[in-house]
């Protein structure tokens, strides 16, 4: 197996060094992502004992989808998921998870020696837009699926891994570019 890998490689340089950042940018991002739903078991009750029940959302807007009501909302919660209290839980497990998948990523996965004030704002901003379009996906997604009767854990099982996936594509076209030799080099 070796000596088929070392063979590909040197056939096929480009393609292989995708498999490999692919590969690692995969695993790490998934061991991550169970980090996060580590978090999300005990984060919201730790949350709510500090602020209590009080929903948070922006814009707020009241709807309807299979005749289920929710709040649409970008950032926050409304009370029925989880309020600030999860809202907070949330933003802790991402902002915790992409302190250790941020130097994974960069010095194992990419093995990037560029400037590292760039690639910070860089992925900051790509895990900031993926988290809002996220955030609209989940307060759609979890008061229809509960009004169905999926259980909590189907629910937050299904979400981290769809939402992961979703945030794994977007963040790895924003790592590839980033992590790229000459990014952020003045031309």
């Amino acid at each position: 197996m070796k000596n088929f890998m070392e063979n590909f490689a040197q056939k096929h340089p480009k393609a292989a060094q995708w498999i490999r950042e692919g590969g690692l940018f995969i695993i790490f991002s998934y061991l991550v992502t169970f980090f996060k739903y580590l978090l999300l078991t005990f984060l919201p009750a730790f949350f709510e004992k500090i602020v209590g029940q009080v929903e948070w959302t922006w814009p707020g807007i009241q709807t309807k989808m299979f005749g289920v009501p929710f709040t649409l909302s970008i950032i926050g919660n409304s009370l029925a998921d989880g309020g600030l209290a999860f809202t907070l839980a949330n933003y802790t497990s991402i902002l915790l998870g992409e302190c250790i998948n941020f130097p994974l990523q960069r010095n194992v996965t990419f093995r990037s020696k560029g400037p590292l004030a760039p690639q910070i704002l860089c992925h900051l901003a790509g895990t900031i837009a993926v988290m809002l379009v996220m955030n609209l996906f989940t307060c759609i997604w979890n008061p229809v699926t509960a009004a169905f009767g999926i259980p909590d854990g189907i629910r937050n099982i299904v979400t981290t891994v769809a939402t992961g996936g979703v945030a794994m594509v977007i963040i790895f076209a924003i790592d590839k570019t980033i992590f790229a030799p000459g990014f952020g080099e003045k031309k």
